[in-house]
Order: C-alpha cells, then structure tokens, then sequence
C-alpha cells in the first residue's frame, strides 16, 4: 500500500522546521510522498491542530505531534 503523509505546520515555526526535515529525509528514503500544510491558512485546521504543530498525518489519520518519533513514524509506513 502507497502510504501518504500530511504535515501540519505553521510559518516561523522552530519545531515543524525541524519535523519537516525529518519528514523529507524519511520520506524521501523510503519513496513515500507528503505535502506539508499551513494550518494558519484555515480557520478550522487552525482551531484542530493551532496549539499541537508540527502534527503529523499518516494516510489522513493523526499519527503524532510535536517532532516525528523516526522508529514509530517508519513503522507506520512500512505496514
């Protein structure tokens, strides 16, 4: 199965900087595409995820938040 990963950020962010480094580099490894999305961008993605980014979404469903836990994350992908 192809995964897809989302991640929600916002600009001038240290930590989803940093998420989506590790997200490109794991990613990018394993030949899984993501998009990154700017929750300011939306009122409603910014009242979901606006005190939790960077969030990370997996085939649309929420896998974690703050930073990319790299043994978690590449176990999501590889099932």
């Amino acid at each position: 199965m192809a995964h897809e990963v989302t991640l929600m950020v916002r600009q001038d962010c240290h930590p989803c900087h940093a998420a989506a480094d590790d997200v490109e580099r794991i990613c990018g490894e394993l030949g899984v595409r993501w998009a990154s999305v700017d929750v300011d961008s939306d009122p409603e993605l910014r009242a979901e995820y606006g005190d939790r980014v960077p969030v990370i979404l997996v085939d649309g469903a929420e896998h974690g938040y703050w930073k990319v836990e790299e043994t978690r994350f590449r176990a999501a992908l590889a099932a």
